[in-house]
């Protein structure tokens, strides 16, 4: 009992703690009229698994292992409620029903996330290990996703795992230990794609480690052996619906081709991400850590705990940079390794003050400050995110009161395509911009009787603007506010 509540494992709870924490707090927020985007990909095919019994996703912009894993989430969602008495058939149980079940699978893959990077930081030592969970723990953009059900949170879980397994193999030096590894990232990228770099990691092992049983060349050609299966037992309709697989691949791979909206090139916008999340100090700790990382590459010792790490993330970071669409998330695989490496450079420099006899307390306060600059700003920023999501957003006031106030049946046109959704028993369409439609009386012929504009849309109120409020009833407008932020959304009546 005692070593269960020494300090190092005590340190660890608690940061296991701060990422749950974080993960789970404000987690059913806009739901369920406003998932996030690209969140309905996941779970409509998901809940269609569950309904059909058709394991064929008849979808390939993503892998089909995540769309598994929520499809059993919805099943065990399904049978509670039932048991509960919320539906007695598959039937009366909508899609919005099961995105909180969902989100939650996400936050205990991004937990785990933090305790797999723990087990991998003990290569380095308890203190390096320690806070590379805790700076992942804290990651704003690592908790900012983990709230949804996408698979980015889930990929980079199974990054991780093949980053654990590539030491581990190295240390075991056995063909078993290397095809566990190269399975990992075939986990990976049968969860993303993009993921499935994650192979570079045991490969290299494999590479850099001389004295495997019975000899490198078969470590290497079973980690790719082991890839492959497990990608394909994990996404069958990669293989089962080839045709498919291969046209909705060539697809995605156009749209990432396609001319980029934005002028500054990816890695540029992908720095400006990493800095955002890291915050100004922990980005010169992580620069520092990567760059003891390439020292001990050249130089030693131990250069494969150093190796996997800096090669992935600079792999990982030059294909994605070379894709022309940009999102925060798809950084979210070299986060932990970053951590990692920014954890070890703190610890180093920690390690050459002592080494230089600078005085203990000296030492402990250098330290303590370089730890709470990295941690204390990330952490904040994740605090406010949650606190933020967790309040009534206008978009939350206009979806209760048109539910509470207009009947059901209505049709309702909605500016915006992130405003929100409303239920089936609503025939609500969405536009980019009211007036680009038409004039109110353009909205009557078609048979609209309600709008629902957006200050995101019509800002400062052009002419076009002035003239449909002018021309219809305004029923409810909502403004935002310290308690209820968003954008201002106004209900009208067309006569």
């Amino acid at each position: 009992m005692s070593s269960l509540w020494s300090t190092p494992s005590l340190g660890l709870y608690l940061a296991l703690f701060a990422a749950a924490l974080l993960r789970v707090w404000s987690l059913g927020a806009h739901l369920p009229f406003s998932p996030g985007v690209d969140e309905p990909e996941v779970m409509e095919r998901a809940v269609r698994i569950m309904k059909t019994g058709d394991f064929n996703p008849h979808f390939f912009d993503y892998p089909s292992l995540y769309l598994y894993i929520e499809a059993v989430a919805s099943t065990l969602r399904f049978l509670c409620g039932a048991v509960q008495g919320r539906w007695s058939a598959l039937a009366q149980a909508p899609t919005e029903e099961f995105y909180l079940w969902g989100r939650a699978v996400t936050a205990v893959f991004g937990t785990a996330t933090v305790w797999l990077l723990h087990r991998a930081g003990l290569y380095w030592g308890r203190r390096t290990a320690l806070l590379a969970a805790v700076m992942l723990a804290v990651m704003p953009l690592h908790v900012r996703e983990s709230h949804y059900t996408l698979t980015d949170v889930p990929s980079t879980f199974f990054v991780t795992l093949s980053l654990l397994l590539s030491l581990r193999a190295h240390d075991k030096a056995t063909t078993w230990s290397f095809a566990l590894a190269g399975a990992a990232a075939g986990l990976a990228g049968a969860t993303k794609y993009n993921a499935g770099l994650a192979v570079i990691m045991p490969l290299v092992a494999a590479v850099m480690t001389p004295a495997v049983r019975p000899a490198r060349g078969a470590a290497i050609l079973w980690v790719l052996i082991s890839t492959l299966i497990a990608f394909l037992v994990a996404a069958p309709y990669t293989l089962l619906d080839l045709p498919h697989f291969l046209n909705g691949f060539a697809y995605l791979a156009g749209a990432y081709r396609a001319p980029a909206n934005t002028a500054d090139p990816g890695w540029f916008v992908y720095l400006k991400l990493l800095r955002a999340s890291l915050q100004w100090p922990g980005t010169f700790i992580v620069l520092s850590g990567l760059v003891l990382a390439g020292v001990r590459l050249a130089r030693g010792p131990d250069r494969i705990k150093w190796t996997l790490p800096l090669v992935f993330s600079i792999l990982y970071f030059y294909f994605v940079a070379h894709q022309n669409i940009y999102y925060g998330r798809y950084l979210l695989p070299i986060v932990p390794p970053l951590s990692l490496l920014g954890a070890a450079g703190i610890l180093w420099i920690f390690d050459t003050m002592r080494a230089r006899h600078a005085p203990a307390a000296a030492r402990q306060v250098v330290t303590a400050v370089i730890t709470l600059l990295v941690v204390v700003p990330p952490a904040y920023t994740s605090i406010a995110f949650n606190g933020l999501e967790a309040r009534v957003w206008t978009t939350e006031q206009a979806y209760r009161w048109i539910l509470a106030t207009l009947p059901k049946g209505s049709t309702i046109c909605i500016e915006g395509s992130v405003t929100f959704q409303l239920p089936p028993a609503y025939k609500s369409t969405h536009v980019v911009q009211l007036p680009r439609k038409g004039d109110a009386a353009s909205f009557k012929r078609d048979g609209v009787q309600y709008l629902v504009a957006s200050s995101q849309q019509y800002g400062s109120q052009g002419p076009e603007y002035q003239r449909l409020f002018a021309e219809t009833k305004e029923l409810a407008r909502f403004a935002p506010s310290d308690d209820h932020p968003g954008p201002e959304l106004r209900i009208l009546q067309v006569p």
